[in-house]
């Protein structure tokens, strides 16, 4: 029954590998990354229409970030926009969530996304996210959904499938999480044919995710059931703010999705990205014959080649002779790097803003 189904959607992040033009007080979920003229948390949302109610849509982020979503999301419920007082990775958030949604429905069955990644085949997305929330709705289960990799990528996590054990039509137990592998055991992981990348996309009832907290991440537990009675009451937002901080910093993946035993995965193929470098913006942005992909009307390019280049408001710029760079202005910065070099934006930042 699609009353009973929820969305919570993770959007607390700060988007510091999308530095100049994602920054703390604007990250990456807010914008138009894509030049699509949506933001990547509009486009979440939008994906799941027709098959989660606006009414069941929660969005869990940073205090400091209310005011954006308000004017971006004006159609979510402002009691649905619950807020974080500081950091504490995604465990307590989905816990929160979690709690909160369960005593509004017992028979929650939640699907959990982040909320800046970019989905090309939005059909087959809702297919894939109905057929999970039918199974979630009728098993003790908690599930996750895996890309079939295409490359031997050494940027994302990968989910090892037990391809002989069959819960679903396509849906089977996880033997395993591997962290980010080197190259050479990536290439081993798409040789072996049963392992796909964790898109961090998430699916379970209310009831058998509040239980996994119980049995694995007791002290999260307690804070959030704790709070059964302030639920949707004045008092709530201060007792997140007293006890938030003192929860456990731990992601869903080292508490409880690689200590539960009734994890499963579906594999899937619907054309994702989790958009996580200036590289894969540059992959999945439209590109010239030369390879470059270009936002900003006043930029020319001579002998350039497979280079990204954002530089907003018109503003005239000549580039010459690039081959693979990331090119960038916003807030103030220019920033010319080599695309290989990108995972050093973050030290890039430290040294620029302190």
């Amino acid at each position: 029954m699609i009353n009973n189904n929820y969305l919570v959607i993770m959007a607390g992040g700060i988007g510091s590998r999308f530095w100049p033009m994602s920054t703390s007080e604007t990250p990456k979920q807010f914008l138009d990354i894509l030049g699509t003229g949506k933001t990547m948390i509009q486009q979440t949302v939008n994906r799941f229409m027709g098959v989660i109610p606006m009414e069941n849509v929660f969005i869990v982020t940073s205090s400091n970030y209310k005011s954006i979503i308000r004017e971006q999301l004006p159609e979510v419920p402002e009691n649905q926009i619950l807020m974080e007082p500081c950091m504490r990775n995604t465990a307590p958030c989905i816990a929160y969530a979690s709690y909160k949604i369960l005593k509004r429905n017992a028979n929650a069955n939640i699907v959990v996304a982040p909320s800046d990644h970019l989905i090309t085949d939005e059909t087959q997305f809702q297919k894939i996210i109905l057929q999970s929330l039918a199974f979630t709705a009728e098993k003790d289960v908690l599930l996750t959904l895996g890309i079939h990799p295409h490359r031997p990528e050494t940027g994302y996590g990968y989910i090892q499938a037990s391809l002989q054990s069959k819960a679903a039509e396509g849906i089977h137990s996880v033997e395993g999480f591997k962290e980010k592998p080197d190259l050479k055991k990536a290439e081993a992981y798409i040789n072996s044919g049963n392992y796909f990348w964790n898109a961090g996309i998430f699916i379970w009832s209310a009831k058998s995710i509040v239980t996994a907290f119980e049995q694995y991440l007791p002290e999260i537990a307690k804070v959030f059931a704790g709070a059964n009675s302030i639920y949707d009451t004045p008092e709530e937002q201060a007792f997140v703010d007293v006890t938030y901080p003192d929860c456990q910093n731990i992601s869903i993946d080292y508490g409880v999705m690689e200590r539960a035993s009734n994890i499963f995965v579906l594999p899937a193929e619907f054309g994702w990205s989790d958009l996580g470098t200036w590289g894969s913006l540059w992959e999945k942005r439209p590109h010239d014959k030369d390879g470059n992909t270009v936002v900003g009307n006043g930029v020319h390019l001579f002998d350039c080649k497979n280079t990204i280049v954002t530089v907003p408001n018109d503003r005239p710029v000549v580039l010459q002779g690039l081959d693979d760079f990331i090119v960038a202005e916003a807030n103030g910065v220019f920033m010319i790097c080599k695309k290989e070099d990108e995972q050093r934006i973050k030290e890039f930042r430290a040294q620029v803003i302190g």
